[in-house]
């Protein structure tokens, strides 16, 4: 039943399956190419503040799947008829994370290179933000479920979601963009813990939201 479920949601989810995920990664590298344009050719300068910009490009392109990530299977009656087979809504909640980071974090991770390219980034920079995306994006997954799952009953729910998700990232953002400005390893550590910490709290918030809005 789970592996059945994981690819169902792979399947809505998935870039190259026909869920809409790809927008965010299109998303994310037009900032990439876009800030040159807008701040000059100025290697040195792309390069100081490039590592800065794809975080928030990270950060900007999470918001994108909100609006699909719940709301659709609550009208429909998806979590009822999962509900009723013997899934709880945890466990409902955390195949959906998986699924909406497997369609999210690797390939924002593919696109890093073509945006690092374009910004200027190498080295050890290049290493420290992979690194981070690979910490980071398991976290914004997590807060994106969470505030998909708070918001999906209201009618507002989608601008809410941007508006409830930047606040609630800017500690993975800080340290994630602050390990590029000192080269400093050790703030990834802060990333992978405030991550690590969401992922684990994100299946039961969601799981009580999506059982709230059922019962609404």
């Amino acid at each position: 039943m789970i592996g059945s479920l994981l690819r169902r949601d792979l399947a809505r989810f998935f870039p190259f399956a026909g869920g809409g995920a790809a927008l965010p990664v299109v998303f994310f590298v037009a900032v990439a190419m876009l800030y040159p344009f807008a701040v000059g050719p100025d290697v040195t300068m792309l390069a100081r503040t490039g590592g800065g910009v794809v975080w928030i490009a990270a950060l900007l392109a999470a918001i994108l799947p909100l609006e699909k990530l719940v709301a659709q299977d609550i009208d429909l009656g998806v979590f009822d008829q999962l509900k009723l087979r013997g899934l709880s809504e945890e466990m409902m909640m955390a195949v959906r994370l998986l699924a909406h980071w497997l369609s999210f974090g690797p390939p924002l991770l593919l696109a890093a290179f073509p945006a690092a390219a374009l910004l200027a980034l190498e080295g050890e920079t290049l290493r420290l933000l992979l690194m981070g995306l690979a910490a980071g994006t398991p976290g914004l997954a997590a807060i994106g479920l969470m505030i998909a799952a708070l918001t999906a009953s209201l009618r507002a729910g989608a601008a809410l979601s941007g508006l409830l998700l930047i606040p609630l990232a800017l500690p993975i953002l800080i340290f994630g963009a602050g390990a590029l400005a000192r080269q400093d390893a050790a703030s990834i550590g802060f990333v992978a813990a405030i991550s690590l910490l969401l992922v684990a709290i994100a299946p039961f918030a969601a799981g009580a939201a999506i059982r709230a809005a059922r019962e609404a």
